[in-house]
């Protein structure tokens, strides 16, 4: 392997932009980082809004900072959170700002869609649930809304391609990003001309696809100036950081991803697409593999922000993100947390909860109870919702589970991956390198430049550094997710 070549990923994230420059070994030899966050639409109160020019300097800075470290690289790939793009002109120029995918405009539009066509066909063909910030109600909206915005543009760009755009001038989609769309005959692994009806439009408004590791086009002269990458750099095709967090962890057969931080996503890469009413009904999600001919059912589920919740109300000494005494006083409390049960449910309609219709619930209250059990139950209650998210992806998908593989910043809680393992049963495994989508992105340009000829070479790299077998508190637990799950049956008709 060639360790002198180097590719930068662009890693935008809707809190954080970073630059993160990979060698082909897979070592990050250089990083920086900004924060981001979406702008009030002027005129338009609780509206929000991606300014792409302020995105747009965010990136150049972070850019700028790693290249001043490592000089030339060989490549560049960008990849961001999805559902959101925006209509642009000929010339790139906009004709409407991206709409935020936290802005409330569409929620109105998403509970009039079932009455257009029915929610389990939509599920059927794009592989989506209706979601307040699906794009196709972003396109549904300006239709309505702001006419002129679709008529006067030429295309339509998610974030990834506008971005890219910048750097090269080359319009271009690629299928991870359009899959969260809610427009595509995901299948096919084309557009659905019955869904893009319901925003009047047609298969020819959006650009040629490309497809991860393509590449898309070169470092243009002014982007060159502005970013200070080399003009002529090749530029590959990224898209949604989901996928690539899927990708970069290289999970084998029969085994299941979960990339875990403020949310947790639960994902496998399956060789069928099968949407099924049960699935539909655990409100499983697909989107498209990096890899073609591969497809991501998915569960997206609420995780550290629940820990982090507990620390400010129950470790107000403790600064953000500062654990290890959270961990320390949890592990001298005994399984099951003194009689405490945490059920972590603080979105009722996402996870594998959202069946149950449950709110968050701490159970088993006494006078006894400290700010340790409460800890300890909010890690058991989260590792209850993995076990019944991975028992949903195994009923609805037909794939067998039989191992996790934990990627991101929930991998590094070592409390917290015996608990997994002890409550699903699964071996838990962490990779060596735990920043799954920065590396999956980088295995990609490395793939589009030729260090690797296939996706399965690239992810031969991949090393497990932990693992976890479950213990001998296997059987209390096995007791415990049982009184989780009659708890939640119970609690459906006081919350609904």
């Amino acid at each position: 392997m060639k360790a002198d070549r180097l590719v930068v990923v662009v890693d935008c994230g809707s809190t954080n932009v970073r630059a993160v420059v990979v060698d082909s070994n897979g070592v990050f030899t250089a990083q920086s980082s900004v924060s981001n966050k979406p702008s009030p639409q002027p005129g338009r109160a609780g509206w929000l809004i991606w300014d792409m020019d302020e995105l747009w300097s965010r990136i150049r800075v972070v850019l700028r900072s790693v290249l001043s470290k490592v000089g030339r690289v060989n490549a560049v790939i960008v990849t961001t959170w999805g559902a959101d793009g925006a209509p642009v002109k000929r010339n790139g120029e906009l004709t409407y700002p991206p709409i935020c995918w936290q802005c409330p405009r569409t929620i109105q539009i998403a509970e009039r869609l079932p009455l257009i066509m029915d929610p389990w066909e939509i599920y059927r063909i794009t592989g989506y649930q209706i979601i307040s910030f699906n794009t196709l109600l972003k396109l549904i909206w300006l239709r309505e809304n702001e006419p002129k915005a679709l008529d006067e543009a030429y295309t339509w760009l998610m974030m990834p391609s506008l971005i890219t755009h910048r750097l090269t001038d080359v319009f271009h989609i690629e299928p991870t990003s359009a899959s969260t769309m809610m427009a595509m005959d995901l299948a096919k692994r084309d557009w659905s001309p019955e869904i893009l009806k319901l925003a009047d439009l047609d298969v020819g408004f959006f650009p040629d696809w490309s497809e991860p590791g393509d590449i898309v086009g070169y470092v243009t002269a002014k982007a060159s100036e502005k970013t200070g990458l080399a003009e002529g750099t090749p530029v590959i095709a990224g898209g949604h950081d989901t996928q690539f967090a899927i990708l970069g962890a290289g999970v084998k057969h029969s085994e299941a991803v979960l990339s875990s931080g403020t949310w947790e996503i639960l994902a496998i890469r399956s060789g069928v697409f099968n949407p099924s009413k049960e699935g539909f009904e655990w409100g499983v999600i697909t989107e498209a593999d990096v890899e073609p001919g591969l497809w991501n059912p998915q569960l997206l589920m609420i995780a550290s922000a629940v820990l982090e919740w507990v620390r400010e109300r129950f470790y107000p000494e403790l600064s953000e993100g500062y654990y290890e005494q959270l961990v320390r006083d949890a592990s001298s409390v005994l399984p099951g947390s003194g009689g405490l049960l945490f059920i972590p449910s603080f979105v009722k309609d996402s996870g594998p909860t959202r069946r149950f219709k449950t709110e968050g619930t701490l159970l088993g209250l006494t006078l006894g109870a400290s700010r340790a059990h409460v800890y300890r139950a909010a890690l058991e209650g989260l590792s209850y919702q993995l076990k019944l998210a991975v028992n949903a992806l195994i009923k609805s998908t037909g794939f067998q589970i039989d191992a996790v593989r934990v990627v991101g910043g929930g991998s590094k809680n070592k409390l917290w991956n015996q608990l997994r393992a002890d409550v699903t049963g699964m071996p838990i495994y962490v990779n060596t390198i735990r920043e799954a989508t920065v590396f999956g992105a980088a295995l990609t340009a490395f793939k589009g430049i030729g260090v690797y000829s296939s996706f399965e070479e690239a992810l031969s790299t991949v090393r497990v550094s932990e693992t976890y077998m479950s213990s001998q508190n296997r059987e209390i637990y096995i007791n415990l997710y049982e009184q989780y799950i009659k708890a939640l049956n119970t609690l459906k008709n006081y919350y609904k």
